[in-house]
């Protein structure tokens, strides 16, 4: 990938992951996409994803207006970009792991007898 290329589309959170790992070497970020570091810098951004709700509403924040809507989804991809980087830096599958989270909250959460 050069450096004026743009980030070639992605299917799935494996070819996302991967358009990301060939970003961050054609930038020679490496040595700063630590856990720790990506960690830090995903909360960051989860942070700034909350600040354009800070004093909305319910009804407010389920109606957003456009620039604000397209704010809040750019926040939002900061955050699975640096969410899949961490995976990554970690090997974590996170389809995998969504997924045997999801069966933990299962036996967590049942459902009401009333409800199934």
């Amino acid at each position: 990938m050069s450096l004026d290329a743009p980030c070639p589309p992605a299917d799935s959170l494996n070819q996302l992951q991967q358009a990301l790992r060939a970003f961050a070497q054609a930038r020679q970020w490496g040595p700063f996409h630590a856990p720790k570091n990506l960690a830090s810098a995903l909360v960051v951004e989860a942070g700034e994803l909350l600040e354009p709700f800070q004093w909305l509403t319910e009804a407010q924040s389920r109606a957003l207006p456009p620039d604000v809507h397209e704010a809040v989804r750019l926040e939002m991809a900061d955050v699975l970009l640096y969410l899949v980087q961490l995976a990554d830096s970690l090997q974590v599958d996170l389809v995998q792991a969504a997924q045997d989270k999801m069966r933990i909250n299962e036996g967590r959460f049942p459902v009401p007898a009333d409800k199934a």
